[in-house]
């Protein structure tokens, strides 16, 4: 019986040990990400059925995959690694003030849609009146987050 415990546990290290990458598919957090689409906007929160602020949706997604990420989008101004516009991908996070572009502090986020090359689109959940609550906004057609735009952060447990 011991020495079948043993070869259980070697087996089961060599299995764990083979996993080559432990990354989640970016492909799989924007596809639940998408699931809410249309959940209300409501200030400091990260409850699908209360309604989501920018940072909670984001926190939301991405802890549901085991990820870590600031719950306040204030704490992204030294958080992941950051890169430019032109090489973000699906799974980044891109980074934008407050309402006031002149305050060049972090005040919104939201998740990338779109692939390396393509329009970038992002998934957030937005305050605004026009479109509030869990929206998809193409970064190209909006002067308001261009003025906006900060940085993208790459996750490295993102692939």
């Amino acid at each position: 019986m011991r020495k079948l415990l043993s070869i259980f546990l070697v087996c089961f290290s060599l299995a764990c040990a083979s996993q080559k990458d432990p990354k989640v598919p970016a492909d799989s957090i924007i596809a639940f990400a998408k699931k809410f689409v249309g959940t209300k906007y409501t200030y400091a929160n990260c409850e699908p059925n209360k309604g989501f602020d920018c940072s909670g949706f984001v926190y939301y997604v991405f802890n549901h995959f085991g990820i870590k990420v600031p719950r306040s989008s204030i704490d992204y101004t030294k958080f992941g690694r950051k890169i430019s516009l032109d090489s973000c991908k699906k799974g980044d996070v891109i980074v934008f003030t407050g309402t006031k572009p002149k305050n060049r502090r972090p005040g919104h986020v939201g998740i990338i849609l779109s692939e390396q090359g393509e329009d970038v689109q992002f998934i957030h959940s937005s305050s605004g009146k026009k479109h509030k609550g869990v929206v998809i906004s193409n970064y190209s057609e909006s002067p308001y987050y261009k003025s906006r735009f900060i940085k993208v952060v790459r996750l490295e447990e993102v692939k």
